[in-house]
């Protein structure tokens, strides 16, 4: 008997979403990923530099939000207080853990740090302290993924926090697919936001929060 594949590929132009269906059935409900699937090379470390390590904590959002399936403004009346909850378009996990994941992994590539928050740390071990709240996230369909975020940086040590935040606005065609991967490319720009604030700290600078 043929055994089934738990993946599902999109299509060829949209091929950078992960799409797993639910249970390998044919309509079931499609999950996506904010992993990126192409991300930035890793940095370059400093020949016999100690590691630098970073540590998320969980991503703190409204309660709307925590939940796997996606939650969309009505496309016809994008200025509506109105929304959908998409039981057919789901993350791969909860919301706030896969965006958590997604940053971590994207901060810890940009910097060539160590993420502990997967990986642990023994005792002691110096570690950078990022928090995420995410204020904003309304996606429209066809539209356009408008999201808004603060952080603070603070290294284990005691020192001062260093705060961020930043507003972005991803354009976006029809579609779910199209929608994932604006999701996508907000999270990468937070990333991105994020590693600079955190490379600024190190250096005692003021963290450039733009995107």
């Amino acid at each position: 008997m043929k055994k089934k594949t738990p993946i599902r590929l999109a299509a060829a132009a949209l091929a950078t979403v992960w799409l797993v269906s639910a249970c390998g059935s044919a309509g079931g409900p499609q999950y996506y990923s904010l992993a990126e699937a192409t991300p930035p090379p890793p940095a370059a470390q400093k020949t016999n530099a100690a590691p630098a390590y970073i540590e998320l904590a969980p991503i703190s959002m409204p309660e709307r939000f925590a939940r796997p399936q996606f939650v969309v403004r009505k496309k016809d009346t994008p200025e509506s207080p109105a929304v959908d909850i998409l039981e057919q378009h789901r993350w791969s996990s909860s919301f706030e853990d896969e965006l958590r994941d997604a940053l971590g992994t994207g901060i810890a590539r940009r910097l060539g740090a160590v993420d502990v928050t997967k990986t642990g740390r023994q005792r002691g071990q110096p570690a950078t302290r990022i928090a995420v709240q995410l204020g904003q996230f309304d996606a429209i369909e066809g539209k356009r993924v408008d999201a808004s975020f603060t952080w603070t940086v603070r290294r284990t040590d005691e020192s001062p926090a260093t705060g961020c935040q930043l507003s972005i606005s991803e354009p976006v065609g029809p579609g779910f697919d199209a929608l994932a991967l604006g999701a996508q490319r907000v999270t990468a720009r937070l990333a991105d936001a994020i590693a600079g604030s955190v490379s600024a700290a190190k250096t005692n600078q003021v963290p450039n929060c733009a995107a």
